[in-house]
């Protein structure tokens, strides 16, 4: 078939022509969206899960559900090791830019934007983003303390959105790689905006050990933050990702395609994309049949090998990819984990303290998480496959 009319779409937070499986979600949002415009108190969100499974897709759909009811957004990706405080005034310089046009004070909006300008400056890089030409305020966000520059920030740009009846939303991609610090900031923030009622709410997505994350940094984040674990697609969700996007283009799919491709995924939305893609181009016509699965499948994972899961294997050092291919070994038939580390360093030979900094680099690069005490698993799905199958 023609591969220009090929709808699937495998790539990195780039959303699905059918973005199937997460209904749920996106009417939660909306609750709290209207909750918080109403001025009822509500928990900020946190999305969950293995890579691959389509949160910065649902963080992005999450972020056009707020600018459809005309809140101020703004997101970020987090990164290892910097402080979030120069990306999140920039991300609150744009939600402002949006709700200004409709406020009825100009000079109400400069007031906030030297406060937002007297905190970015703090951020200690001497840089600042082009657009706030006044001065930036003193007193107020400009202490140097994260926590208490951002409740004080968060409180006012919160009040700027309330002025116009609407909100303000935060997006924070790959939430667990921010510095323990600005965890604790953060959290002490949203705590305070929650008491008081502001028409703020974050919306953070990260790996599964994010919720152990935030306990550890603050006692009360599990009561703070409404937590939604995203994981793979059903059955019917996952036939619904394949068969809507062929229907739009009058291409069917046999049943038979149906249950190989299920097979071949288990539901994990990117996989259901890259498959669904190779069958696509090489099926001669519709319908799509079990055979053309057969014949795509080898491509697929080619490409997989490559982009998905060649590229992560190649950040890691040699010791990491060591303690990898141990982990996938010792993790059964799934090979994914979890993986107990006493058992890793046994089969190693070596002493559990011995490889903590080796385990610690993993962790940091985020190719393992742990859920639990005394044991890690892979946060791409099927990479433990991919690790044994490199090995055969």
């Amino acid at each position: 078939m023609d591969p220009v009319r090929n709808p699937y779409a495998p790539g990195a937070g780039q959303r699905p022509p059918e973005l199937a499986g997460r209904d749920r979600e996106l009417d939660v949002f909306d609750v709290v969206l209207e909750r918080v415009a109403r001025g009822r108190p509500e928990r900020s969100l946190v999305l969950v899960g293995l890579r691959g499974v389509g949160k910065t897709v649902l963080l992005n759909t999450l972020r056009s559900a707020a600018l459809q009811r005309l809140w101020g957004t703004g997101k970020i990706e987090a990164r290892p090791g910097q402080s979030m405080r120069g990306q999140l005034s920039s991300a609150l310089f744009m939600a402002v830019r949006e709700i200004a046009p409709r406020h009825r004070s100009p000079d109400r909006v400069e007031e906030f934007l030297s406060v937002l300008k007297a905190f970015a400056l703090k951020s200690g890089n001497g840089k600042w983003h082009p657009g706030i030409d006044g001065l930036a305020a003193r007193g107020r966000a400009d202490t140097g303390d994260l926590e208490i520059d951002l409740v004080e920030l968060l409180g006012d740009a919160a009040a700027v959105a309330g002025d116009v009846g609407t909100g303000i939303a935060l997006f924070i991609d790959e939430m667990q790689d921010l510095p323990g610090g600005d965890v604790d900031a953060l959290c002490g923030a949203c705590h305070e905006l929650s008491q008081t009622g502001g028409p703020l709410v974050v919306v953070g997505a990260g790996l599964p050990h994010l919720p152990a994350v935030l306990s550890a940094s603050k006692s009360y984040s599990e009561r703070l933050f409404r937590y939604a674990r995203i994981d793979r697609l059903d059955r019917d969700a996952a036939d619904r990702a394949l068969v809507a996007p062929a229907a739009d283009e009058d291409v069917e799919y046999s049943e038979d395609a149906l249950d190989a491709l299920y097979a071949a995924t288990e539901g994990y939305p990117y996989f259901v994309q890259a498959y669904g893609k190779a069958a696509w181009d090489v099926a001669p016509s519709s319908p799509i049949t079990a055979a053309d699965v057969r014949v795509g499948l080898p491509e697929a994972e080619r490409e997989l090998a490559v982009g998905f899961f060649g590229s992560r294997y190649e950040r890691a050092t040699p010791a990491e990819r060591e303690y990898m291919r141990t982990m996938a070994e010792l993790g059964g038939e799934s090979a994914d984990g979890p993986v107990s580390t006493s058992a890793v360093a046994t089969a190693l030979g070596r002493k559990p303290a011995s490889l903590s900094p080796v385990r610690d680099g993993l962790l940091k690069k985020g190719l393992v998480y742990s859920a639990e005490r005394g044991s890690v698993s892979f946060t791409v799905p099927h990479f433990g496959r991919y690790l044994r199958q490199q090995g055969e």
